[in-house]
């Protein structure tokens, strides 16, 4: 099935991701591309709508970012926001102005109703400015849509040309209705029908790949990782026992969770699954190891190794799955095709695994949108809705030198941190939560009796893409229930304390 499909120009904006996520949270399709892509491309990809984003530029400096003025007499409709919205401007006769005072925030704004970007939004409104230049003039044959105190065209349009230009962002949830302004884009200026959805997505992308992979032989490294989990059980729905999982137990996963992928994926789906117990190995491997660093290389080359050792034993396949997702290729090389992220979890494995080619059916998803296949595809919530977790476990969670104490004491308190902020309905709401074995012991009494054991460090950040994030603000009294459930419940217990530091300057993670 041909998908009705939106560009999205890249001019190197900030909220780039933010403004495809938000074209296809109106299920409508988008690739987010290079404002470099060539006319040939851009007609070969035939859009039905084109976004400008905002970039870091001015329009009046050397090299500024363009694109060819051809892209105007397409026909297809074009919308420029921030930097997308002054190189329309500049490139058809208006004017572009250096502003006194940059513009960043919130600002009270002016929609006019008769224009088809703000039909049922309010007219009095809010938005979200980041912008030093600003359009002082609109190019004959546009007028304008939008005001604010300090821009007098923060919006404007050529209803003939179907060709609009806002200054603020829609895309944030700061400007307020924001995702109605990019709703009557799609749906009322470029006529979109919505035919971007998860189910068929599914439905597509296991037709295509029985296709495809029909009596070939898959080989997938299953991490217990959404990304993996999901793309796995896509596959294994698409040709069944012909797909082999090799999942690496480590011993540094949290509570249950090596228990629940064996159930999960062999147990319930049927699934192929290998699971390799190299707990001990690991563990032998780290040993008296105490810098971060050192444990992270340890992992992933003790990693490699174990699989490499499990895929020997199945032999020559015909395909490797990787859990690529769309932010990984953008990131790779916006939008290269060729390129398989350097970054991902199982990193390295290409080298040790004799296969002719590699396969990655959600390259062109977001996280969220993952997570909706995974839910599509019948995976339970604590699968689906699994919180980002680092590639080398536990073990950069426990300050200082990784041992099975430690980890047992680490795991239960973990669980008790996440078990009630489940219960108090707040696991939607943070980005991520954990506990911490820091590197320094306090004295503690009880039962009459001296305790000298490591502090327990408590984290949880809200967040929307981990570059930035803020300390959760957890209500005293669930703090106060986790506190007393790790003290009590756990050995080697003592002492509860709440990180307040937002990132940056602080990490998510403490190593």
């Amino acid at each position: 099935m041909r998908h009705e499909k939106v560009l999205v120009l890249d001019f190197g904006g900030q909220y780039n991701q933010l403004i495809a996520r938000r074209v296809r949270e109106q299920n409508v399709y988008c690739d987010l591309v290079p404002y470099t892509m060539s006319m040939k491309k851009i007609r070969e990809y035939d859009p039905i709508g084109i976004i400008f984003t905002g970039g870091p530029n001015s329009v009046y400096e050397k090299d500024a970012p363009s694109v060819d003025p051809e892209i105007f007499r397409l026909g297809v409709p074009i919308l420029g926001i921030c930097y997308g919205c002054q190189l329309i401007a500049y490139m058809l006769g208006g004017e572009v102005a250096h502003a006194k005072t940059r513009e960043y925030g919130k600002s009270d704004i002016h929609y006019s109703a008769e224009s088809a970007l703000f039909q049922n939004v309010t007219s009095q409104n809010i938005c979200w400015m980041s912008h030093t230049d600003y359009v002082k003039e609109v190019p004959s044959g546009f007028k304008v849509t939008a005001k604010t105190a300090t821009c007098p065209a923060a919006g404007f349009e050529d209803i003939e040309r179907k060709i609009y230009g806002i200054q603020f962002h829609t895309e944030v949830h700061h400007t307020i209705e924001g995702e109605k302004i990019l709703h009557n884009f799609l749906y009322n200026v470029c006529g979109a029908t919505g035919d971007w959805t998860m189910a068929n997505f599914v439905d597509e992308q296991v037709a295509v790949l029985r296709k495809k992979l029909s009596g070939k032989k898959v080989l997938c490294a299953m991490s217990g990782g959404v990304d993996s989990a999901v793309a796995a059980t896509l596959i294994h729905r698409a040709i069944g026992e012909n797909l082999t999982s090799v999942f690496v137990d480590h011993g540094l996963l949290r509570k249950g969770e090596a228990e629940e992928v064996v159930d999960v994926f062999r147990d319930r789906l049927g699934m192929n699954l290998i699971k390799a117990d190299a707990r001990e190995r690991f563990l032998s491997r780290l040993a008296g190891v105490t810098d971060p660093e050192k444990k992270r290389k340890i992992i992933g080359d003790e990693f490699i190794k174990v699989f490499e050792a499990e895929a020997k034993k199945i032999g020559a396949v015909d395909f490797l799955v990787q859990g690529t997702i769309y932010p990984d290729v953008i990131e790779s090389g916006k939008g290269a095709s060729a390129v398989i992220k350097s970054h991902h979890n199982v990193g390295g494995l290409p080298s040790v695994v004799d296969f002719k080619e590699i396969i990655e059916p959600l390259r062109d998803l977001f996280k969220d949108e993952v997570r909706k296949v995974g839910e599509e595809l019948g995976l339970p919530e604590s699968v689906v809705q699994r919180q980002p977790f680092p590639g080398p476990g536990l073990a950069i969670r426990i300050m200082g030198e990784v041992t099975e104490e430690k980890l047992q004491t680490l795991r239960d308190a973990d669980f008790i941190m996440r078990e009630e902020i489940a219960k108090a309905g707040l696991n939607r709401e943070i980005w991520q939560y954990f506990a911490v074995i820091t590197s320094t012991s306090t004295v503690g009494v009880m039962g009459d009796a001296r305790t000298y054991e490591p502090v327990i460090a408590l984290r949880a950040v809200t967040s929307v893409d981990a570059m930035t994030a803020d300390w959760a603000r957890i209500p005293y009294d669930v703090l106060e229930k986790i506190s007393n459930r790790i003290i009590n419940e756990v050995a080697h217990a003592n002492r509860i304390v709440y990180d307040i530091t937002s990132k940056p300057p602080a990490t998510i993670e403490w190593e």
